[in-house]
């Protein structure tokens, strides 16, 4: 028999940057329209199979005085002017009263926010992630979830970045070092075979 993926019951599917705002990036190698619906799926699945949805968004305050700004090697482009709306969930993410909303202000959601607490009160050890973007949103929050002890499951073909070399950067060289990279159909399956052998 083998080995059970994760414990639907203990596992949280963590959903980053599903907003308005992220909707239109570029991404490859799924576009941002592709990871939308692939979240959708392990989102559904989530619910069916017992576990929590957690869903991540970036934020700030009007003047972004609440944001990173320290010096860097690169340089980023000047404050953007956000259209109303940047912020909040597509339409695709509609939360149950029970789901989580985290708010992040860098690439870690784990910074600066409840979310630890959130999955410890949850009793969760497993966490399932996905969004945009891969190499900033999705590794910087799961290298803090492998730092605090989570089981990390990486939904390679719902995420996306600017770069496919960035993409593939963190697929092949960070994620099976702080956990186990699956397809979503593969952690869809781990959700629905559980619930439906419960």
């Amino acid at each position: 028999m083998a080995d059970r993926l994760f414990d639907p019951a203990r596992t949280a599917f963590i959903s980053i940057d599903m907003q308005n705002g992220v909707a239109s990036h570029d991404s490859v190698p799924n576009s941002a329209k592709d990871v939308i619906a692939r979240v959708s799926e392990l989102v559904d699945a989530t619910r069916i199979g017992g576990g929590l949805v957690v869903y991540v968004r970036t934020s700030f305050l009007p003047d972004e005085s609440d944001a990173l700004h320290p010096k860097l090697d690169v340089s980023r482009p000047a404050k953007p002017v956000r259209p109303a709306g940047w912020d909040q969930l597509v339409p695709e993410m509609q939360p149950l009263a029970t789901e989580p909303v985290i708010t992040k202000r860098s690439f870690d959601a784990f910074y600066g926010s409840d979310l630890d607490l959130q999955l410890r009160r949850h009793g969760i050890d497993t966490i399932v992630i996905a969004g945009i973007s891969t190499n900033f949103g999705v590794e910087g929050t799961a290298r803090t979830a492998y730092n605090h002890g989570y089981d990390v499951v990486f939904a390679e073909d719902a995420m996306g970045t600017s770069s496919l070399t960035m993409h593939e950067g963190s697929l092949a060289n960070v994620f099976p070092y702080i956990g186990r990279v699956r397809t979503v159909a593969e952690i869809v399956a781990a959700f629905i075979s559980e619930e439906a052998a419960a």
